[in-house]
Parts: structure tokens; sequence; C-alpha cells
């Protein structure tokens, strides 16, 4: 029987083809908006690192106090100099790293090429395997490196093939603004979007940094943060210069540790409250200061990781899915009414309503499936252009795979066959009594 409706299907469709045509324009139309900005979406809203985001979390301290706006819900994003580095000689995570954002000049040493500007992080050994960092080529640095202060540094593949031709460049060295350091490792294409672990520098979905160095060199060698730094005016260095600076209460230094579970999260906690009441005792803080410790998600979701027009772009263009699909009804109930006397002849000769239910479902499903077809050329249309709506950071990131493929058909047939149950009811309903005496 489903050959028959098939048959019966593709002779209706050739009695009405403009209406046929509309049909699916309006279903392609609608899964394609619907999908562009679902491609967006998902793309910067996914989990960037799954098997280890319930591990990772970010311990926050008020050192600013209620004076500068700060309350138990909004604590500081980052931490001072200070506290990061009592956090880390503490050891009170297995594993832990303080992270800020350099910028420096890369001079090439084959005599032909001018220097460049190169992005990257200051962080410690633990950084790599923290985060799960994939090497082409070495490994990071060591946990003695950052005690040493060493010159090393770890860069990332787009680097090394600009320098190095792509070749293996472990050991090699590396001029940084006249600083030579050994090249510990290569980092393979690693980019996680968004950038979980610098959230508050505005580079969430920015390209991949281009090297990293140990925390402790860069602060020897008064490397600054090209990221953002939060000074209030209580805040501000007393001191000139570099060293005060680092005594500042001013906020420029991100920090994570490495949790394996819940009774190593309930005793940093315990150790990150303790911490902050000894600095109010000792005279620093003049409030009850408060700490908070967030694992991965659920910092990604206290920073507003996913921009919010992706998600009022993806509800406007789902609601604008729900008013084709009520088109689609109409369009189709209208060629169902108008095909009331065939219904009523295939009654007369023995037809079933549930026969009559299942060939108007048919057809629905297959405008669907041509719509489905349809909205899939037109959502890869949208997804190359769809910067015109997004940042182009943002933008970048959609594209199409085969999961988005099939999800893209798969909602066209789906939402036409929703819209089909009312007029395939309704065409099942026709009293082949009052078709024949009218006709």
């Amino acid at each position: 029987m489903i050959a028959y409706y098939l048959q019966l299907a593709l002779l209706s469709f050739r009695r009405s083809p403009g209406l046929t045509a509309l049909m699916v324009l309006i279903i392609g139309v609608g899964v394609a908006a619907s999908m562009t900005t679902y491609a967006v979406f998902r793309a910067v809203s996914g989990n960037p690192l799954p098997d280890k985001s319930a591990q990772l979390f970010v311990p926050q301290i008020d050192n600013l106090g209620p004076q500068n706006g700060v309350t138990r819900n909004h604590l500081p994003e980052s931490l001072t100099y200070t506290d990061a580095m009592a956090l880390m000689h503490a050891h009170a995570a297995p594993a832990q790293t303080a992270i800020y954002p350099v910028a420096d000049n890369v001079v090439p040493q084959d005599g032909v090429h001018r220097p460049f500007a190169a992005n990257g992080y200051a962080a410690y050994a633990d950084f790599f395997s923290m985060f799960e960092v994939p090497f082409q080529y070495g490994h990071g640095w060591r946990a003695n490196d950052d005690a040493n202060h060493a010159n090393v540094i770890a860069i990332s593949r787009q680097l090394n093939q600009r320098l190095f031709s792509g070749g293996n460049s472990v050991g090699r060295t590396l001029d940084l603004n006249g600083h030579d350091y050994r090249i510990a490792g290569v980092v393979d294409d690693w980019n996680p979007q968004p950038r979980f672990y610098d959230l508050n520098n505005g580079t969430s979905f920015a390209d991949s940094p281009d090297f990293y160095v140990p925390f402790t060199r860069a602060v020897d060698l008064h490397m600054d943060t090209s990221g953002y730094d939060k000074c209030s005016e209580s805040s501000r260095p007393v001191v000139p210069g570099w060293d005060g600076w680092l005594r500042s209460e001013c906020l420029w230094v991100s920090f994570w540790v490495a949790l394996p579970d819940a009774a190593a999260v309930n005793r940093y906690r315990q150790f990150l409250g303790d911490y902050a009441t000894a600095q109010q005792r000792a005279g620093r803080f003049h409030w009850a200061s408060h700490v908070q410790l967030s694992n991965l998600t659920g910092w990604l979701d206290h920073e507003g990781a996913v921009p919010p027009e992706t998600r009022v772009s993806m509800l406007v263009a789902f609601g604008f899915l729900v008013v084709c699909l009520v088109n689609m009804m109409g369009l189709l109930l209208a060629r169902i009414m108008r095909r009331a006397g065939e219904i009523g002849v295939r009654r007369a000769l023995g037809a079933s309503r549930g026969e009559i239910y299942r060939q108007f479902a048919v057809e629905a499903v297959i405008v669907g499936l041509a719509g489905g077809l349809l909205g899939l050329a037109l959502t890869a249309a949208g997804v190359s252009s769809a910067d015109l709506l997004f940042e182009p950071e943002v933008a970048k990131l959609a594209h199409i795979d085969a999961g988005l493929i099939g999800l893209t058909v798969l909602l066209a047939m789906t939402a036409t066959a929703v819209a089909g149950i009312y007029p395939a009811w309704r065409a099942s309903g026709v009293q082949p009594s009052w078709q024949l005496k009218s006709q």
C-alpha cells in the first residue's frame, strides 16, 4: 500500500505543482533558519572538556568588599597575584595552575623575516595535564622548570609551521623579545571553544594561542598581562613599579585546580574559607570575605560563555518554524478540501478511514523530505554567511557535519508529519455519501 500511496501523492503533486512548490519552500526556509542558528548555538555551547569538566574548579575570593559592589553571588572573576601565589604554594590541590595572558614579539632567527607579534599565556606545568593539551612534538615543561624559573616554552603548531616549516623543533631556541627560550614541545591543534580557562579577558572564541611560558619566568621578566585587570581606587598599587603591581589588590590572575572527587572538593573549599578568614584576621580584609568554588560547567554558566544573541536568535528561528508549520497545515488542509470528491469516491469503493489517513500522511512526509533537502542546501548557505548575524569569531565555529545533515532532514520530515496530522484526520472524516450527492 505504501507504493500505492506514493503513486497517489505524485499524481496529486502533478495536478498542483505550484502549491506543492510553495509548501516545499515554506518548510525548507523554516527548517534552514532553525538549523543555521542551531549550528551556531551548538558550536558555542558545548562542553569544551567533557571527560574532566567535573574535576576542574575555579576558586574565587572576595578581596574588594561591599564598598566595591562585591556580593556573595558576584565575587571577583580573577585573583590578585598575592592570593594566586598563596594558593599555589599551599599545594592544597593535586594539580593547580595560575594563568594570565601575555603578548610579545617573536624574532625569527633566519635573518630574513621581520619580528612579529604573538599572543600566549603564562602558566604552570600542570596546565597541560589538567586541560589535556595534546602535543605534536615533545611535551610541556616540568614542575622543576617552574621552580627554577627556566627559559622554556611550548609553541603552537601554527607558530612551529611559520618558524620551522612544521618540523620537530623540540630543543631548538626561540627568541621572544630578545630572550631565548628552549622549546619543550609543540602543541597540536588545540583551541577549546569557548576558551574556558580565560573567559574574563574577551578571548572566549579567539584563535589559538601562539605560545605558553612558565608563570614564574614571565613574572621575572615583568611580562605585563595582555588581558583585563580590575583595579579599584582602594586596590591600586601603593608602591610604584612592578613590585608594587604584584603587591596590589588588582585582579588579573586566573586560577584553576583539579580535584578528583567530592571529598577533595570539600577539603579544598574548607581550605579556601580558612585562607580568607586568615587574611581577614591579618587585617587585609575588613569584611567577612566570601569564597566560592565553581566547576567548569558552572563557571561557563557564571560567566555567560554562550553569547546571548545566539540563544535569542535560536528562539526566534524556531518560532519562525512554528509559523511556517501553521502555514503548511493550512495549505495541506486547502489541498485536501479541494480533493474531497476524490476522497468520497475512494471511501465509497471500500477505503477505510485509516487508509485515507495514511495516504495523506505519506503525502505530508514526502513534502517534508523535499523540504528537508531544500532546507539542507539553505542551511549550508546560512552557515557560510552566519557572520551577517553573529560576531565573526562566533560565526566561524559553525559547521556542517553528518549529524547536522541528518537532523535537518529529520526535523523537516517530523515537522511536516506533525503539521499533516490534522489535515489527514480531516480527510479521513470525509463522508462519502455527501460528496457523491454533491458531485
